[in-house]
């Protein structure tokens, strides 16, 4: 592979309540993903902890000794496999406070290096579940620069113009979606912002839709291959079909509103400023 490219492994798991059996799922397809070259595996949203309402209906029910345990489990398998994670779990806070709804980066080097937690929870989550975070994170990998949403999310369209804003290249999606329609929000904002969206959700919503790579034009360009699974997919920054979304595309959107050739509210010719003429 040149140094363009990239090897991003998209995951597809049941997430159940039990910390014990989602971790070693986990496990399981970093191994399978690192075997196929992947640099980074990414992972459904709450895919540790269990994801509340569905099936966790209270945090009591939570063992979190054991989710500690097991993040430090799968924080020491990235290292030996030389593996990056984006792993999606509730992250606990200090009692009274309710969890973060969240994605922990793990680099190859086996070390948690940050943690996304979910901005903008859904009105059930911020009222039963889960205590909002309030900021982007970037980090970047082999020269690509990463961003993380969750779920929800993808219905704030200002979160994807900060990303875009901030560089990023890549768009990690972790979800546990309720409709069809999210598939086609998640190409969207992949075409609009010209970046790679890597999709990852449950296997319980695969009615719904399979998850997935989409690439800066908005295409599909791998899925998952079963109900349960992993899909690993070559980023090429410098693959033809993308130069026009990534080298002329992109650079031409994010300087519109300052280029002068736009700025025409001080115009006035009366053919323009005449809105009923012929």
């Amino acid at each position: 592979m040149s140094d363009t490219t990239f090897r991003l492994a998209t995951a597809q798991l049941p997430v159940t309540g039990d910390a014990r059996a989602n971790s070693a799922r986990v496990k399981a397809v970093m191994r399978e993903a690192a075997a196929q070259g992947a640099r980074m595996v990414h992972f459904p949203e709450g895919m540790l902890s269990g994801y509340a309402k569905n099936p966790i209906q209270d945090w009591s029910e939570v063992d979190w000794p054991a989710v500690a345990e097991e993040l430090e489990s799968v924080v020491a398998l990235a290292g030996e496999l030389r593996v990056w994670v984006v792993l999606g779990s509730a992250h606990p806070l200090t009692a009274p406070r309710r969890p973060h709804n969240s994605l922990y980066v793990i680099s190859d080097e086996g070390r948690l290096v940050t943690r996304y937690d979910k901005r903008v929870c859904s009105a059930t989550e911020v009222t039963r579940f889960y205590t909002p975070g309030h900021a982007p994170i970037v980090f970047e990998v082999d020269g690509l620069r990463f961003g993380c949403v969750i779920c929800i999310e993808i219905n704030f369209p200002a979160l994807f113009m900060e990303y875009d804003r901030l560089g990023v290249d890549v768009l990690l999606l972790s979800a546990y979606p309720v409709d069809s329609i999210f598939f086609v929000k998640a190409r969207s904002h992949a075409a609009i912002h010209n970046v790679w969206v890597s999709l990852s959700a449950p296997s319980d919503t695969d009615a719904l839709f399979r998850s997935a790579l989409i690439d800066p034009r908005g295409e599909v360009v791998a899925t998952v291959p079963g109900v349960e699974g992993v899909v690993v997919s070559v980023l090429d920054r410098s693959a033809p079909e993308l130069d026009i979304p990534l080298t002329k595309a992109r650079p031409w959107r994010a300087g519109v509103q300052d280029d002068p050739r736009y700025d025409t509210a001080g115009l006035t010719d009366p053919r323009s400023t005449d809105r009923t003429g012929i």
